[in-house]
């Protein structure tokens, strides 16, 4: 299973249910990498969506106890999520936010996908700060790239210690 997120430099990743930024080429990105594939999201992610719809040509599976939603599969625990997941390919599983999803699934993931923005958005909601984790190591960036006034990498980091679901 792998994690998709862009932070910002201290990590930061949302304010008010929403991104920090708006950035084309990080849309683009996303939208490329997890097309065909499966999103694993909490239920204000799904919520932050327009019209609070899943992303179309995914397999949407929502952390929620109390959501119904057409088109999403819905899983009310940890244990329940978990169980769905593993009926995927687990390099074909992307965790798309929010932040607690992100803090619970992140040492099941073998491959993190961060675009890191080199701003400060704010935010109220952060992401681990991969480089201060020990079984997390760099092991790519991209050179700085520009799009909408904002100066960015994408990067990817590798567990060495995965947690088997």
């Amino acid at each position: 299973m792998k994690a998709i997120v862009a932070v910002d430099k201290n990590w930061g990743i949302g304010k008010d249910n929403d991104l920090l930024f708006s950035i084309p080429q990080d849309m683009k990105f996303f939208r490329q990498t997890t097309l065909n594939k499966v999103v694993v999201m909490g239920r204000n992610t799904l919520l932050s969506f327009p019209n609070g719809n899943p992303l179309k040509n995914r397999v949407n599976i929502v952390l929620s106890s109390t959501l119904q939603k057409e088109g999403c599969v819905i899983a009310k625990d940890l244990t329940a999520l978990l169980k769905e997941i593993k009926k995927y390919p687990q390099d074909e599983v992307y965790v798309i936010g929010g932040a607690m999803l992100y803090k619970t699934l992140l040492p099941y993931c073998d491959e993190v996908l961060v675009t890191k923005v080199d701003a400060d958005g704010d935010a109220q909601v952060f992401f681990e700060n991969l480089d201060a984790l020990e079984n997390f190591t760099c092991v790519y960036e991209s050179e700085v790239l520009e799009d909408n006034g904002y100066k960015f990498k994408f990067t990817t980091y590798k567990n060495s210690n995965v947690k088997a679901i």
